[in-house]
């Protein structure tokens, strides 16, 4: 009996990144049409895309990527806004009508910079002051959200098929050093626009392909730390933990993936002549709630490069591969061929393993 296409696919989800180790710029198109012969990884209840290095001439500046039910809340939210922040430009972002795209919401995106004045009223510095008016908006001001924060990168999400999403959002449009993009195959979450991928707090983005079985212990500690999950999915909480363990705790990308993929303590006990068995018993130990199980593999986006990561047992797929400048990260080596027909170098990272590119030095972002 036939069967392909008509049943479900247990490790579904699709994710794919790329990155110019050089800076030079790639169109957005290239990851969107990665996304393609992944499609069978999702079941159009979500897809995006977050690219780096997109908004050169407001580069200085934090980009609000928001979605608004109505044009109250639209107009409710920007005296919020402007309470609190210069907005340098505040416009529609640009789409493209797709009828694969239903139920759109209103969609803008504000270029900022928070006021001096209530940076020194509240003492805070200017990134802790955004993720603050994020999450105040997020949690409290119904009909708003915002999915993107970061300066020089933007997320395009929805609920769709990546590649129609990436039409719809006119990707081909955008230049940028770095991509990441996903489609989704919810289990246990709804589908709607806010609960896509990827999901991002100010420079962060996280797009992921797993289950996350100790959801509710990780959400429990980083909630005590101001962070809110509202968005209805697991992976969310991920976004929080990294921006909590690389910008608050000051960790390394190294130490942040030997939290949330922890080598196994019989393993630690096996290598006790390993340099770093100091640090990882203390990573182990200080932060165990933030230790992530269950199946997962993840592409962490930040300004100037790029994180992938499997669970440790590696229960989800990944692999990686190289072309001059260019590393590729995907679930299936026929993404990256789709980008890059001679890439070379493919190779699928060992569970806990991090793979990290970075921008060469000297190269602005």
């Amino acid at each position: 009996m036939e069967l392909e296409g008509k049943i479900r696919i247990p490790s579904g989800c699709a994710i794919a990144a790329v990155i110019s180790r050089e800076g030079n710029p790639i169109p957005g198109n290239l990851i969107s049409e990665a996304m393609r012969p992944m499609h069978d990884r999702s079941n159009g209840l979500g897809g995006g895309f977050a690219g780096y290095g997109i908004y050169p001439a407001y580069k200085d500046f934090y980009a609000l990527h928001i979605f608004f039910d109505s044009r109250s809340t639209r107009k409710d939210c920007e005296a919020f806004i402007k309470e609190h922040f210069e907005i340098v430009k505040a416009e529609i972002i640009p789409t493209e009508k797709n009828r694969a795209i239903t139920d759109e919401p209103i969609i803008w995106r504000y270029f900022v910079s928070p006021l001096k004045s209530t940076l020194a009223d509240l003492q805070l510095d200017e990134k802790e002051f955004v993720v603050r008016t994020v999450v105040k908006i997020n949690s409290e001001m119904k009909g708003a959200y915002v999915f993107s924060s970061g300066k020089n990168m933007g997320t395009f999400k929805a609920v769709g098929y990546p590649e129609d999403i990436g039409e719809y959002y006119r990707l081909g449009e955008y230049r940028g050093y770095s991509w990441t993009a996903h489609g989704r195959y919810p289990t246990n979450t709804p589908g709607w626009w806010g609960g896509a991928h990827p999901f991002t707090l100010l420079d962060y983005s996280v797009v992921h392909n797993g289950e996350i079985s100790s959801y509710d212990a990780n959400r429990r500690f980083i909630e005590m730390f101001g962070y809110k999950c509202t968005l209805q999915t697991d992976t969310e909480v991920i976004t929080y933990i990294m921006d909590y363990l690389l910008r608050r705790q000051r960790l390394s990308l190294e130490e942040a993936a030997n939290v949330v993929a922890a080598p196994f303590w019989s393993t630690i006990e096996k290598n006790r002549n390993i340099p770093e068995r100091d640090k990882l018993i203390y990573l182990r130990t200080m932060f165990s709630s933030l230790l992530i199980t269950g199946p997962f593999s993840i592409v962490l986006g930040f300004e100037g490069g790029l994180m992938a990561l499997n669970d440790r047992l590696k229960l989800r797929s990944l692999v990686v591969g190289e072309k001059d400048d260019r590393v590729f990260m995907a679930s299936e080596e026929a993404a990256i061929r789709t980008m890059e027909p001679n890439a070379e170098n493919i190779w699928a990272p060992a569970g806990g393993e991090p793979v990290i590119v970075t921008l060469g030095e000297g190269v602005e972002n």
